[in-house]
């Protein structure tokens, strides 16, 4: 399992980075991303102390990067403050999207797609057709979430996603220890969204491009 996508105690997850390791250790994580949610005033905090979790890579088989998601920013500042979280060590960069379950600002998939800065566009909604072609064009990736509530959606975004040649991946959007998933439970949820088994798999190793950080 490679999973982009979970949070700790630095936002509203309910871990502590060392204990969110460990529990992925154990189920067979080859790399976690550690992205809490950030705004203006709290991205120099969440990753200045995130960073220091890097130290478990010492320790275990797997893969610790250091990174944010984005969240409820208004889309004309998504821009400067993905910026700034690459300046400050970021690894990975998470926008929270458009999903149905929160008041997310209109606007926010199309400017998330927009920018080089931007790894992973989260639990998108009803992203666009024309919204997921920019995404494959800027090399953006859509998400396919197992966190109940943003699931509800994952039909339309494997689907528009699918269609629009967009690079899919399936992450957790982990906030607390029975949120984390092991890799074959990752392939059900990718084909519980419409996916063939043979393109679940393919959306998986989609995240082996993380291993380059």
């Amino acid at each position: 399992m490679i999973d982009m996508h979970t949070h700790t105690i630095f936002s509203d997850g309910e871990l502590i980075p060392s204990e969110l390791v460990r529990r992925a250790v154990v189920h067979g994580y080859r790399a976690i991303g550690i992205t809490d949610h950030v705004d203006f005033s709290n991205v120099e905090h969440v990753l200045s102390n995130v960073k220091k979790a890097k130290y478990l890579e010492d320790e275990y088989d797997i893969r610790v990067l250091v990174g944010v998601e984005i969240t409820h920013v208004p889309p004309a500042k998504i821009a400067a403050l993905a910026r700034m979280s690459r300046q400050l060590g970021a690894e990975v960069v998470v926008v929270h999207g458009e999903t149905i379950n929160e008041p997310v600002m209109p606007g926010t998939n199309a400017a998330s797609v927009e920018l080089s800065d931007v790894d992973i566009l989260a639990h998108p909604g009803f992203i666009t057709i024309e919204e997921a072609e920019t995404a494959r064009d800027n090399d953006v990736c859509l998400e396919i979430t197992a966190r109940n509530g943003h699931n509800r959606t994952n039909g339309h975004v494997a689907r528009i996603g699918m269609e629009a040649g967009a690079t899919l991946v399936v992450d957790t959007d982990a906030h607390s220890p029975d949120n984390l998933i092991t890799r074959d439970f990752a392939r059900k949820v990718a084909m519980g969204s419409g996916l063939t088994e043979k393109q679940a798999n393919g959306v998986l190793d989609n995240s082996l491009r993380f291993l380059k950080y």
